[in-house]
Order: C-alpha cells, then structure tokens, then sequence
C-alpha cells in the first residue's frame, strides 16, 4: 500500500526535482537556493527514519517502511519497492549525510558552470538514496548507474590533472565491474525461476530451493568479480587513485565515501545471503587477494606517496581490503563490522578529500614535500585533519574503530596468517597518515610554502568550508561513542538471515 509521504520516495525525488528544475533554465540565484534544499531534504529524512527505525514496523525480512509503486513492468518483475532493514539503513544515513556535506562544499566551491555542476551532483545524489532504499534488485542497479554516470562527466569537465585519462580509466573498469554484476544479478533472477526481481521474494524463494553448488559458485564469482572492481579490489584498483585523484572534491566525496560502497553493500545484501555454497567457495581466495593485494601491497603504495590527494585515494583502496577480509571471514561478527566500516570509512574519506582540497587551497599544490608548518597559520584546519587521520587509522573514540575491530577478531577465526597481515596494515595506515599531518601542518615550513605565503598569506579553514567538515566529523564521533545505534540493527539483520553466515569450515 503506497503511502502519500513517503520519506525514502522524498529522499530521492528532492534532489532529482530540483536538478530537474536547474536543467529546465532555473536562474543562476534560485538555482544555488534550491540546492541547499535538494541536499538538505535526503539527510533529514535519513535521520528521520534512523530515529524511527528501531519503533517502526518490520515485515520480513526486518524491513520497515515498506512501500510498492508501479512501474508499468510489473509482470516483468520490475516494480519500484524501498524499504530499509538494518543492513540498508547506515548506508541510506551515510548516503543523505556525506550528500549534504559534499553539496554543501559544492555550493561554496565557486566552480565554473554552477549550475550544471549542481545538476550533476543533485542526479548523483538522488542515485545513492535511491540504491540504498531499492528492495527491488533491478532498481537496485538502476539507481547505481545514475549515480555513476555523473561522476565521469564530472571528472571530465572539471577535473584536475591528468582528468581525461582518468575519465576513461573509470569509465573502462566501471562499465566492466557494472555489466559483470547485471550478469550475475540477472543469472539470479532466471535460475531462481521467480517471478519478482523483489529481493524479499528472491530469498524466499532460494530458502526453499537453493540453487546448485556449482550454479551458485560460478555466478557468486560474476558478482565478486563485477561489485569487487566497482569497489578497487586488487588488481583491478588502478582507475579508483587515479580518478579520485583527479575528480572535484565533491565528486570524490560521494564516489570515494558512498557510492564505492555499492558493491560491498550488494555482497552483503544479495550475493552472501542468497548464494552461501558459492561465497564458501570463493572465500578463502578473496581473503589472500584482499589480505596480500589490498591491504599489504596497497599499503604500501600508499606510504611513497607524497602527493596529498593520491595518498588518500591509495588509502581509500587499502581500506576497502579489511571489508572483503570480513566479507571473507564468513560470520555475523565480520559481516556486521563490514556495515560498520563501510559507514565509517564513508564519512573520513569524504572529509579527508574535503580537507585536502580546503589545504590546497591554501598551498597550492598537493605536494607534501612542499608544505610543512600550516598549523601556525591554520590551528583549526590542522585539528580537523588530525581528526580526521586518527579516524581513518581506527582510533578509538571514532566510528572506524568499530568496523575494524570485529573484523579483526572474525578473521582470527578464519586465519591467524591473515590476522597478522591485516594488523600490519593498521600499522602502516598509521605512518602514512601520521607522517602526512607531520609534514602538511607541523615542522618548519618549505621554501616552496613559505614564497606562496609571502605572496597569498594562507588564512584558516572558513565556517563555509568547516560545517561540511562538521557535519562528517560529528558522524565519526557520535557513531565512536554510540556504535550501537547502528549495530543493533546490523546484528539483528543478518542474525534473522541464517543464510547469510557462510560455512567457510
């Protein structure tokens, strides 16, 4: 039964009424008005329905805010149906919060044609909500491409270095990861014999006839191949430093920090618990991949990087190795600590690209060797981005501490060998990101820095560039002191899915 307000419909329709709008000829005034409303209505309704969330009514499965809407393709299968469970939930919260921040620093980044960059950012937007809140697996995937196609025009256009090339690269390994994950997700829906592309269907329909081992070990690797390249899993990582590297800040914001998130969010949500024997299967190589591949070699990529930007591009790859080692681990505890880092590392990396360009700004240039003693200048920036680092290398007190920690005592069950590794890569996180806050903010200055200054004397962060760094450094700390708020949710969704544990003994 349709409801006449629904949030998760408002969520996405907002900001995709206001791009709408600015593409109809919307004036240049109203259009930055309207904006702020466009990116402001999906974060408040995803607090909203995270406060409703524990109170609402479940149907199966533990969704709540269940409502179908006709498409016209109905007797295909394909109907538009959000609803949230516990998995979905931090994720819709990530998408609405990361979304306003990153609209808001858009807003005040003065950049050229802002009306069309709006747009973009606005269909982008309305994509994540969307992907997020789809229970259908067809709208699912529908609101990931629109999301998605933003991003290389906007790396085209406005990119920085190296932008054209880097367009392509995401364009190549992007198209790639997306047309394998539709095989998979298509080699579900026909082997299943449903009639629904409905998840809630699809999982009733494989509890009572699973699908064969070897039909589910061929297409559960369609989909960890397809989601594992949209998500930079070793090696097919190369286009996520590159093009991070080159795309707007804002446009890194979102990809790096929500929409990334798509294909680990569509393992967990779909490929584990529907295709059990096939994850077994492919674990433990997925775990020696992430292990060695993302979290070792990746890591240490990261540690000679001197280019600010690359370096956080190189640790957003690293950090996406812990969620496939949980994802590997196969229990409750490592799949409940992947939501939990996925969150996390969707609000620091967003803040740490909003933070490097906000230093850029004031060095110009990405260069570390060619800063040093910042923090003189600018105290409150420097204490917004040592934040930020101590976020990112999981110290206790913010939300990644939370996503590391299970994942580590879940892998220990699963391997000492790759325990070891993963813990030397916490200790490797911790020297880039330590090293970087040393020669950015503290120290003597470069002659390089100190000619710039002397020319364009650096001021501190702006209060229009500190409430997007607010908003994400708040999320950290709130989900730190209260993980629970979203790991209840997290720990009943897939304890209520016994399918989604894998045997991996």
């Amino acid at each position: 039964m349709n409801v006449p307000l629904d949030p998760l419909l408002i969520s996405v329709a907002a900001p995709l009424a206001v791009a709408v709008a600015i593409a109809l000829g919307l004036p240049k005034r109203w259009a930055v008005k309207l904006a702020y409303a466009g990116f402001a209505v999906p974060a408040l309704v995803a607090i909203d329905v995270w406060w409703r969330f524990a109170s609402a009514a479940k149907e199966v499965h533990g969704y709540a805010f269940l409502t179908n809407y006709s498409t016209g393709l109905d007797r295909l299968g394909i109907g538009l149906k959000l609803g949230l469970n516990g998995i979905s939930l931090p994720l819709f919260v990530l998408a609405g919060l990361v979304g306003f921040a990153a609209g808001l620093y858009a807003i005040q980044s003065k950049a050229e044609r802002m009306k069309t960059y709006l747009l973009l950012l606005l269909v982008m937007q309305a994509g994540l909500m969307g992907t997020f809140a789809s229970v259908n697996v067809f709208f699912f995937y529908f609101f990931h491409e629109l999301a998605l196609i933003p991003t290389f025009i906007m790396v085209g256009i406005w990119g920085g270095r190296d932008r054209s090339y880097a367009a392509m690269m995401m364009t190549v390994y992007l198209t790639l990861g997306a047309m394998l994950s539709l095989v998979g997700l298509i080699a579900i829906y026909v082997k299943t014999g449903a009639t629904s592309f409905d998840l809630m269907i699809l999982r009733d329909a494989l509890a009572s006839r699973p699908l064969g081992e070897v039909t589910q070990t061929h297409i559960f690797g369609l989909l960890l191949f397809g989601f594992g390249i949209l998500v930079s899993l070793w090696p097919f990582h190369s286009w996520a430093p590159l093009g991070y590297g080159a795309a707007p800040s804002s446009a890194a914001m979102l990809h790096a920090g929500v929409l990334k998130k798509f294909g680990l969010y569509g393992l967990l949500q779909i490929a584990l618990p529907l295709l059990p024997f096939g994850a077994a299967q492919w674990s433990h190589s997925l775990a020696v991949v992430a292990g060695v591949g993302n979290v070792l070699a990746i890591g240490l990529v990261t540690m000679a990087q001197r280019d600010l930007k690359q370096m956080v591009g190189y640790s957003s790859v690293m950090h996406m190795g812990y969620a496939f080692l949980g994802i590997a681990a196969g229990s409750v505890l490592g799949a409940g600590g992947v939501v939990m880092l996925m969150v996390a590392h969707g609000f620091s990396v967003a803040l740490l690209f909003l933070l490097s360009t906000t230093i850029y700004h004031r060095t110009h240039t990405f260069e570390m060797d060619q800063m040093g003693g910042l923090a003189q200048k600018a105290p409150v920036l420097a204490g917004l981005f040592v934040a930020a680092t101590f976020a990112s290398i999981g110290l206790p007190g913010f939300a990644n501490f939370w996503g590391e920690l299970p994942i580590f005592f879940a892998l220990w069950n699963f391997s000492h060998g790759l325990t070891l590794v993963a813990l030397t890569g916490t200790v490797v996180s911790a020297v880039y990101g330590l090293r970087a806050a040393a020669r950015v903010f503290f120290g003597p200055e470069s002659e390089a820095f100190a000619r710039v200054a002397a020319v364009d004397p650096p001021a501190d962060i702006a209060w229009s560039e500190r409430l997007p760094a607010f908003v994400l450094v708040a999320a950290l700390l709130f989900i730190g002191f209260w993980p629970k708020s979203f790991s209840d949710g997290i720990n009943r969704a897939l304890m209520g899915e016994p399918a989604a544990v894998v045997a991996s003994r």
